[in-house]
């Protein structure tokens, strides 16, 4: 507080008395008791109304202990059970949260991880994938401005993400991880890696690829074999020794029967195996009569072709050929679906063989394309342009329902170019993605499609979206999402399928490893997709007829369930909307793989790397004494004391008007009480 703000409560004081000594004291014809009662009043009124006026600032201090915090990472996977480790690491966990001493020094959070990171509410080791790297880089995140070293509960052996040994090159805190396990080596014989494609063609071979690895000193002979149902397919005699340690073995598997095909791997296991259960998987294979063909018309070479072509040819079950205008022409009857990349003059006698066939098409349009010419050979849609070319950026419709569709992140990609104008589409369509320049919607469309008399057909007015794809894999690390927005799109316009009221999607197969969805679509009587239904599917397994129903999740256009806690086997489906006699049905099988099943021990070797990486340091499960008594001694990990100043002005104190109301009504009690009001 100032000296002049000093100054001027005296003043006030001074005032406030003078004031009540005239008020009450000269020539006052009260009693001396009621003048001092009334005088006190009074005084305490006025000298805190002038106080409020004069609004006096105070400077308040606390004082607060800031404890180190101890973040625990609890790996919640089922290789913690594999190893007989789960017991163990309870024990532990309980060890750390009763423990006095280490309570008192730090701030203990709990956290556990499979495949997700969640604060920890209860262990059952039963997550199907283990992600350190991601645990530990939202650890990062939450404790990175604070001194908090991590306590890493682990077996060390990882499933899924990136490798948690690379994450820690940008992590300052020291990570201490307590191994769950043992360094034991054991004689194993292992298939550590089956790749096959996931569709084959009938009548063709289809490749397969295996990665046997052994671990042991002494050379070994074993045999591998594929079986489908009991029949043997395929065998080979393989041998290991301490050097060579590894085979790759690639071979092919006929493809004579439509629809899904089940196959077991297995290397015959070593008499002193212990985990034998690494030494078996089974893939699956679904057999189709024939692909999907896709012709790409351009009489241009642009990197947005290549584009196309990557993203289709992703899926086996798709065939695309790319074809100048004249090669094309005579080959559009032996294609479900066109795409006119853009078109020119030289598309005049492939436009007018498309009308004749009635093919289903998708046109790309961009800065090369002759609008003029565009405008004359087709019927869907219009644009007048002029010479001037714009950066257009994309939102998605949500209210979509053609076919579901989610949001990868439309907004956040690079802009498209386009030639300046209006996109006018004439006849009945739905809008994918809109136009927005400058951050403003310009409702005009940026990719829409159209159904009319049996005839679907699309629209892509935007040059440059091989970029789409390449930021795609930057954000997600993968191509995955931009290539299943563009299968969806293809998938749709290559059928010549009736649209029904419920869509319904779903694989064939899936491993119990992986997320098992279906997703769904609903559509009132005009086909509007309507999302106050609720969708219900009930699941039945073949072989015990259990059955279970689970409701459908909306999100954004469409309908989704994740089936994950369902056992591996066959199952039959059946999606409904309660109260409208609508359904669909299906079969899918689930099946069996436990990565964590693979593992013999713990990684210990890159446990201890982590620590050395982060000036931390490893221990074992069992020596739980020893971390605690190395954590209390650890002098780099201080409360700290914080000083937090306030400053407060008086008029924000409630109680001094509270003040002023109790006096003055007090005061005009007691005068009316003694009649002298």
């Amino acid at each position: 507080m100032s000296s002049i703000t000093i100054l001027y409560i005296i003043i006030s004081g001074m005032v406030s008395l003078i004031l009540v000594l005239f008020m009450y004291g000269y020539k006052s014809k009260f009693s001396n008791k009621a003048k001092w009662i009334y005088g006190v009043l009074r005084f305490i009124t006025l000298f805190s109304i002038l106080l409020l006026l004069i609004n006096p600032k105070f400077n308040t201090e606390t004082f607060s202990v800031k404890k180190p915090s101890l973040p625990v990472l609890v790996d919640n996977s089922s290789s913690i059970n594999e190893l007989e480790q789960s017991e163990k690491v309870k024990s532990f966990v309980e060890s750390l949260e009763n423990d006095k001493e280490l309570n008192d020094k730090f701030d203990l959070t709990f956290y556990s991880f499979g495949s997700d990171f969640n604060t920890l509410d209860s262990l059952f080791f039963n997550e199907k994938n283990t992600d350190i790297s991601k645990a530990l880089v939202s650890t990062n995140q939450l404790f990175k401005n604070e001194s908090a070293p991590t306590l890493l509960i682990t077996d060390g052996n990882q499933t899924l993400g990136s490798d948690y040994e690379f994450s820690t090159a940008t992590i300052k805190n020291p990570i201490y991880p307590i191994i769950a396990g043992d360094s034991t080596k054991y004689v194993d014989l292992k298939i550590a890696q089956l790749n096959t494609n996931r569709y084959a063609f009938l009548k063709n071979k289809f490749p397969v690829e295996t990665i046997i690895l052994y671990s042991g000193v002494a050379p070994v002979n074993s045999l591998f074999i594929v079986k489908q149902g009991n029949a043997i397919v395929y065998r080979e005699q393989i041998s290991f020794s301490e050097k060579d340690n590894s085979k790759t073995l690639s071979f092919t598997l006929p493809a004579s029967k439509v629809g899904l095909q089940k196959y077991s791997a297995q290397v015959i296991p070593l008499a002193e195996e212990k985990n034998t259960t690494n030494n078996l998987k089974q893939f699956a294979v679904e057999v189709i009569d024939q692909a999907t063909n896709v012709l790409i018309v351009s009489s241009i070479s642009h990197p947005d072709v290549g584009a196309i072509k990557k993203s289709i040819s992703t899926n086996e079950q798709r065939k695309l050929t790319i074809k100048t205008p004249a090669e094309a022409l005579k080959l559009l009857n032996d294609y479900q679906l066109i795409i006119l990349y853009q078109p020119d003059r030289s598309f005049a006698a492939v436009f007018f063989e498309i009308k004749n066939l009635g093919k289903n098409t998708l046109t790309f349009t961009g800065l090369q394309t002759d609008w003029n010419f565009l405008n004359f050979s087709q019927d869907n849609f219009r644009k007048e342009v002029t010479n001037q070319t714009e950066d257009v950026e994309s939102s998605l419709n949500i209210n979509y329902g053609t076919f579901a569709i989610e949001d990868i992140g439309f907004s956040d990609f690079r802009p498209l170019k386009t030639l300046f104008g209006e996109l006018e589409i004439i006849v009945p369509n739905e809008i994918i993605l809109e136009q927005i320049i400058d951050g403003f919607s310009t409702e005009t469309p940026l990719l829409a499609t159209t159904e009319l008399n049996g005839s679907k057909n699309a629209i892509f007015d935007g040059e440059g979206f091989w970029r789409w794809r390449a930021q795609s894999f930057l954000t997600g690390d993968s191509f995955e999402d931009f290539d299943n927005f563009i299968g969806k799109l293809v998938q749709y316009l290559a059928s010549n399928e009736r649209r029904s009221r419920l869509e319904v999607s779903s694989e064939t197969f899936y491993y119990n490893n992986n997320p098992i969805r279906i997703s769904a679509q609903y559509f009132d009587k005009s086909f509007v997709f309507d999302s106050r239904v609720s969708l219900f599917i009930k699941v039945t397994n073949n072989e015990t007829n259990i059955s279970n129903e689970f409701p459908m999740l909306l999100k954004n256009n469409f309908f989704e369930v994740d089936l994950k806690s369902l056992e591996a086997g066959e199952y039959q489906f059946s999606v409904f909307a309660k109260d409208e006699g609508v359904s669909r049905s299906g079969s899918f099988t689930i099946l069996d793989f436990n990565v964590e099943q693979q593992f013999l021990n713990a990684d210990v070797t890159k446990l201890n790397r982590v620590a050395t990486n982060t000036n931390g340091k490893a221990y074992f499960i069992s020596e739980s004494n020893s971390l605690i008594s190395d954590l209390l001694e650890d002098d780099s990990f201080q409360s700290i004391q914080k000083r937090e100043q306030k400053i407060v002005p008086l008029i924000d104190w409630k109680y001094l008007l509270g003040l002023i109301v109790i006096t003055l009504s007090l005061e005009w009690f007691l005068r009316k009480y003694n009649g002298l009001i």
